[in-house]
């Protein structure tokens, strides 16, 4: 990182912690039997993947109405303290486009599931809005709205949250929109597995590179209106640049072409 950033992000985070100093994170602990009611016993599932699984839950007025339920599949169900640690801390994530922590939810054995409940997800995922042909098409401006919003949470993560160090997915089906399809990221965290990566410093590095990666197909979602499978978006990308580069001097044949498109035979990495 440039020094001139590290320097500033230091001392950003002082003022930041003396602005707050004496105050408490209270995240509220919600009924398990009331979340497993509210997500129609788990059925309501927005995403998942192997780290997480995500539910719409409608827990009331009193709770914010629609909320996202994540189940983290990967955490030692037996450490209750190492949990709430983890609680205190994403409750200190606070940025316009994270979903904020709102409560967490444990049963009273080894089986229930470790619960974390985040805010308002009233217009649902971004994959609805690109996928679903009832749904009103979003226009342009909202596109970039939403590019704009997930950049700058990965900017504030990147930079400014503290612990410095968080997990982060990008995808349609978890970025949600709220009632002003205002972009909130939801499956960031500081757990590991599953399609997550660690943010670190180093933006270079390889974790860094696929979520660059991830970001450049939720652009192309954004552009066509259409969800990508990652491994056919890897094969389009790879064949468009090999066109690409061949413009001065063409190096590929339009059959060689269509059978790395058939994936008959591998596309030559250079």
């Amino acid at each position: 990182m440039d020094p001139l950033i590290r320097k500033l992000r230091r001392h950003l985070l002082r003022c930041l912690h003396r602005s707050r100093s004496g105050s408490v994170f209270f995240v509220r602990r919600i009924s398990y039997k009331e979340v497993r009611k509210a997500t129609d016993s788990f059925q309501r599932v927005v995403y998942s993947n192997s780290e997480v699984s995500a539910y719409a839950a409608n827990l009331g007025e009193g709770c914010g109405g629609v909320c996202l339920v994540k189940e983290v599949k990967d955490f030692d169900r037996g450490n209750d303290e190492s949990f709430h640690k983890q609680v205190q801390l994403l409750g200190r994530l606070h940025h316009r486009h994270l979903l904020s922590l709102k409560g967490f939810s444990l049963g009273h054995d080894r089986k229930s599931k470790r619960l974390l409940i985040f805010d308002n997800i009233e217009n649902g995922s971004l994959k609805e809005h690109l996928n679903d042909p009832l749904k009103t098409p979003l226009n342009w401006r909202t596109r970039l709205q939403i590019a704009n919003g997930v950049v700058a949470a990965l900017e504030y993560l990147f930079l400014f949250s503290e612990p410095p160090i968080s997990h982060v997915s990008i995808s349609s089906s978890n970025i949600m929109l709220d009632e002003n399809f205002t972009p909130k990221l939801s499956d960031f965290g500081l757990f590991t597995g599953g399609s997550s990566v660690m943010m670190t410093q180093d933006c270079t590095g390889q974790e860094n590179r696929k979520i660059i990666f991830q970001l450049g197909v939720l652009i192309l979602e954004l552009v066509t209106g259409q969800s990508s499978e990652m491994e056919e978006l890897k094969t389009l990308l790879a064949v468009a640049k090999l066109c690409i580069k061949s413009w001065d001097k063409p190096s590929y044949t339009i059959p060689q072409l269509f059978r790395y498109l058939q994936k008959e035979t591998d596309i030559p990495q250079h």
